[in-house]
């Protein structure tokens, strides 16, 4: 029993492990000596539906049941490997599984979806593994490999359950004894390969590629919901944001207690010696990568649908605006005739002004008369007539125009017929044509400002006809509103 080699004492430390698993059991189910087995809160969210969905409420049941159902979800063999597993998982060797040995075998082997395969690769075919070892087995099993710095083994923690604690051979072979903590074992084993500390599993050459556990890390999806986007907002911040550091996103989830905060925060949180919560002071089981989805009010979700529903209702509005446009152009078009046909006034009521006197032909030189400007013609009209319109002064504008058209030929075929004669008495050409050209830009010019004026009286004395009529309208209406009036009195 005293020897350390000896099988009694190798017997006594496994019991003593034993014992040990069974105070950390009862510990768990009954905090603080109450009953909580039926709410046990499992770390791993697979591995809590899975036993929920199949087992309920319990907290402990047969092996024979448990292998049954394990075996539906993670395919194994009968046999060797179904033993290998029963000695792995059945930590207090009854023949039972309980809620926390369920626990803490699905935290050793994470994650969920592999859960098998990491367990044959590390607990079943790795030389490095050791079952019911203690610290100081651990420090003898390495005080043989000292002189090969690399050397390690790695074994269940004993006071902390769920854990992997890994013993190896530093550079100046010293046997020093860590806890890869919120890590798998793989991960942790392929890190320090790499590292040049974990090189020989147990003193041996060969070491196992362990690259195949790898999986792309897949994390877990947090939808911010309304009522806590709700809330944040009247805070003046949001879901995402840690509240430890005020600066960086949430993408850690703690376990099991779920609480969330940043990478950066936890780790200084844990080199600080404290292995519990930094919001509810659980016990920090393991962590996990997530990401949180901000929430998205409804109108952002609705944005195509509004904006589709809009360009349809545009495009109903341009059919409307088309028809609209065509009812008031026939509007206007019955309008105007109406119009004209309410102010024609007959063309023979004016007569056309009288034609110039027709100049002599053999003169040498132009000397026109003087031309009676379009003006001059209208003022004996206007002071005549008490009242005009539109179409009335279109007409008078046209013969006005045409008369001054007439006049122009008729002077340049006198002018053509008096540059021939004079070129034909040795003259010289240009000098009756010049002086007739200035009389001809002075004459156009007049009858420009005439043309201007005409049409500036006529547009005064329509304005002026129009308010008169309107005023007699009025005048009118008021002498039948008197009228009326009285017959009533009378």
């Amino acid at each position: 029993m005293f020897e350390e080699k000896s099988n009694y004492r190798r017997n006594l430390i496994k019991l003593s492990l034993l014992f040990s698993h069974m105070l950390w059991e009862l510990r768990a189910i009954f905090p603080g000596g109450q009953f909580q087995g039926d709410t046990y809160n499992l770390t791993k969210t697979e591995a809590k539906e899975f036993w929920r969905k199949i087992f309920g409420h319990k907290c402990i049941v047969k092996w024979s049941l448990f292998k049954q159902h394990l075996k539906n979800a993670h395919n194994f063999e009968e046999g060797m490997e179904a033993m290998a597993l029963k000695s792995t998982v059945d930590l207090t060797c009854n023949d039972h599984v309980s809620i926390f040995e369920f626990d803490i075998f699905t935290r050793l082997f994470q994650p969920w979806s592999t859960l098998l395969r990491n367990w044959n690769h590390l607990a079943v075919t790795h030389p490095g593994y050791m079952a019911f070892l203690t610290y100081d087995q651990v420090q003898a099993r390495l005080e043989h490999h000292r002189h090969r710095p690399g050397s390690y083994i790695f074994r269940l923690s004993c006071t902390r359950m769920g854990q992997w604690a890994i013993g190896y051979v530093t550079h100046d072979c010293s046997v020093i004894q860590t806890i890869p903590e919120n890590t798998p074992l793989y991960q942790a084993l392929i890190q320090g390969f790499r590292q040049g500390v974990y090189l020989y599993p147990n003193g041996r050459d060969v070491n196992p590629d362990l690259t195949a556990l790898c999986l792309p890390s897949q994390k877990g999806r947090i939808k911010v919901t309304e009522e806590q986007y709700e809330l944040y907002c009247e805070m003046g911040s949001t879901f995402q944001l840690c509240k430890i550091c005020t600066e960086r996103e949430k993408d850690t989830r703690i376990q099991p207690c779920g609480h969330l905060l940043c990478r950066p925060c936890l780790l200084g949180w844990q080199k600080s010696d404290a292995h519990t919560c930094p919001y509810c002071r659980c016990d920090i089981k393991g962590t996990e990568s997530i990401l949180v989805e901000p929430y998205r009010p409804a109108r952002d979700t609705t944005v195509g649908r509004r904006e589709e529903d809009e360009e349809d209702d545009d495009d109903d509005d341009d059919d409307d605006d088309h028809e609209d446009v065509e009812l008031v152009m026939k509007k206007l078009a019955a309008m105007k005739r109406a119009s004209q046909e309410e102010y024609q006034v007959p063309s023979s009521s004016l007569a056309p002004p009288p034609l110039p006197p027709k100049q002599n032909m053999s003169s040498p030189c132009l000397s026109p008369k003087p031309h009676i400007g379009p003006s001059r013609l209208v003022k004996g009209h206007r002071n005549s007539s008490t009242c005009s319109n539109v179409p009335h002064t279109e007409n008078h504008l046209y013969q006005t125009e045409e008369t001054s058209n007439r006049q122009l030929q008729r002077d340049a075929e006198q002018s053509h017929t008096s540059l021939s004669q004079s070129g034909r008495k040795g003259l010289a050409p240009w000098s009756g044509p010049a002086h007739s050209g200035k009389k001809k830009k002075e004459k156009r010019r007049e009858e420009v400002e005439d043309r201007s004026n005409l049409e500036t009286d006529l547009l005064a004395q329509s304005q002026k006809s129009s308010q008169r009529q309107r005023q007699l309208s009025s005048l009118t209406f008021l002498e039948d509103i008197n009228i009326d009036m009285s017959i009533t009195k009378n």
